[in-house]
């Protein structure tokens, strides 16, 4: 498959183990705090995609969010293992790992997040029309290059624009966002250090033009006004984000006919 030069580049609006007791992260007043990148507390970073990034497979895709480098491959849909029970629709295969560079702590980013597969294959699931290839398999692996944080938010949006290249047949992209809630504040699309003093978290995948949630994932204490303030700002960040993973593949096909 030769390699199709979609690209979208967009902005869209170490702890002592030994020391019991973690140092504010907030110095001063919190107006007048900077986020480490310098970002507003709900500005999300630049977002950059490719479509295919990997030649051999029958889709892939390729995301930059500032430091977080993901690279996703999809093959299929392909016979299922004649170990496997019959099924009128189609099996979905997800798969997360972690470059041994990837994290600071040399392979520390696939011993922490074993359950990032599972929590990749739910959040597209939803979003696959499975009754279009029953009796096979599409196999999605993702590999995350760099941990810069909000990893599983760009591998679902990474992993469901690769699956779109691949041609599966989907009700709508799958966008993720993230918020941090930090204090009183909430930041969207944290980055690490961001996640290490983070007093919760909320993640959420949905299919923008449906409006439509297939993930959330939440930890940590959360009032009901934050939770809900959380949530639309999730929503919001992950409506724009779709229309720049929708531009990437209408500048990818554009190229092809090209």
């Amino acid at each position: 498959m030769a390699a199709k030069p979609g690209a979208a580049s967009t902005t869209y609006s170490p702890i002592d183990p030994t020391n019991k007791t973690r140092p504010p992260i907030f110095t001063g007043s919190d107006i007048d705090w900077l986020r480490p990148d310098s970002r507003t507390f709900q500005q999300c970073r630049p977002a950059f995609f490719r479509t295919g990034a990997v030649n051999s497979a029958e889709g892939s895709a390729y995301a930059e969010f500032g430091n977080t480098k993901v690279i996703v491959s999809v093959f299929g849909p392909r016979e299922s293992k004649k170990a496997m029970m019959y099924s009128d629709i189609g099996r979905l295969n997800c798969n997360v790992s972690y470059t041994t560079f990837a994290t600071p702590v040399r392979g520390q980013g696939s011993a922490d997040h074993k359950d990032f597969s599972s929590m990749l294959h739910k959040a597209l699931e939803g979003a696959i029309i499975l009754e279009t290839f029953p009796k096979t398999t599409v196999d999605v692996f993702a590999l995350v290059l760099e941990s810069g944080g909000s990893d599983l938010p760009v591998v679902i949006s990474c992993a469901s624009l690769a699956l779109a290249d691949a041609g599966i047949m989907m009700y709508d992209l799958v966008a993720s966002v993230s918020v941090s809630c930090l204090g009183k504040n909430l930041l969207i699309d944290p980055v690490s250090e961001e996640e290490n003093y983070q007093d919760g978290s909320l993640m959420i995948a949905c299919m923008p033009s449906c409006y439509e949630v297939t993930q959330l994932a939440v930890t940590g204490k959360w009032s009901t006004s934050k939770l809900n303030e959380a949530m639309q700002l999730c929503l919001d960040a992950s409506t724009k984000l779709g229309e720049i993973m929708r531009s990437c593949l209408k500048e990818a096909a554009s190229a092809t006919q090209d």
